[in-house]
């Protein structure tokens, strides 16, 4: 298949995310979908600029994003790859303004992803990983002058070197601790001793396992494919593993249902027994 130059990715999702600061930075309303999330105009702005990019790079890769068209799973049964999408993770955290919300790009292809990119526009960094390859961390990301793909790797910084911490970190969301997440990190403590428990919004909480900040990120609620692709690509691609709840098997996509089931988020340094 063709190879898809990271730089490309890169310039979509710093336009997409400029298209959110642009609403980010002023008083903005906000409506509710049908299952009672809020919806801003920046999520569709920010939708239209990655449909426009992506369609632009290769318009027979289809695009599953989350402000996009309801596509059916008897159409997307026959994609062998396609871009999963999420033009603005964490509109709770846009909405509270702590800066903590991500424009999320995902190519999976066959059930798993392959490249993922996160951008964090308030923070300016930059996030991406191609699975088998490496993951990268660039920061002040829209003051970068990049032209292809070699520049853009080597102004990043690789993010699968071990940390050297002695204490074991769990990342939490803020608005979802759930009574397993708490006996997860008991258990934790049980065999580790002390634990610090770091908190994050959106897909940056799979970004601080990739870089090391953070060692285990336990989701035992609800989420969708387009929040966790391009976290997980990012996450396998320093070396780290995203595995379902039920049987430890790693974590695949373009299911009947989209709603994910519980998964497990290990940095390189606790391997799947």
């Amino acid at each position: 298949m063709e190879h898809i130059n990271l730089h490309h990715l890169f310039h979509i999702s710093l336009e997409a995310g400029n298209e959110i600061l642009k609403v980010y930075e002023q008083d903005f309303d906000v409506e509710y979908k049908d299952d009672s999330f809020p919806l801003t105009i920046a999520d569709q702005r920010a939708h239209a600029t990655i449909m426009k990019g992506l369609t632009a790079l290769d318009p027979n890769i289809p695009v599953l994003s989350e402000e996009g068209r309801h596509v059916p799973y008897d159409e997307r049964r026959e994609w062998e790859r396609f871009w999963l999408v999420d033009p603005l993770d964490g509109t709770k955290e846009f909405i509270k303004k702590n800066g903590e919300f991500t424009v999320n790009i995902a190519l999976i292809e066959g059930s798993y992803p392959s490249i993922g990119i996160i951008y964090a526009p308030v923070l300016d960094v930059f996030y991406f990983g191609r699975v088998g390859d490496a993951a990268y961390k660039l920061e002040r990301a829209s003051e970068a002058s990049i032209t292809n793909e070699d520049e853009l790797m080597n102004l990043s910084i690789k993010l699968s070197e071990f940390n050297e911490r002695s204490v074991t970190r769990v990342v939490a969301s803020r608005s979802h601790m759930t009574p397993e997440t708490e006996d997860f990190i008991d258990k934790l403590e049980a065999v580790h001793g002390q634990i610090e428990v770091v908190s994050s919004g959106s897909s940056l909480k799979f970004c601080l396992v990739a870089e090391g900040k953070a060692d285990f990120y336990p989701r035992y609620a609800p989420t969708k494919e387009w929040d966790t692709g391009a976290g997980q690509a990012i996450v396998e691609a320093a070396g780290g593993t995203v595995t379902r709840y039920e049987d430890n098997e790693r974590f695949y996509y373009n299911r009947i249902d989209l709603v994910n089931g519980w998964f497990l988020v290990r940095s390189k340094q606790y391997p799947v027994q």
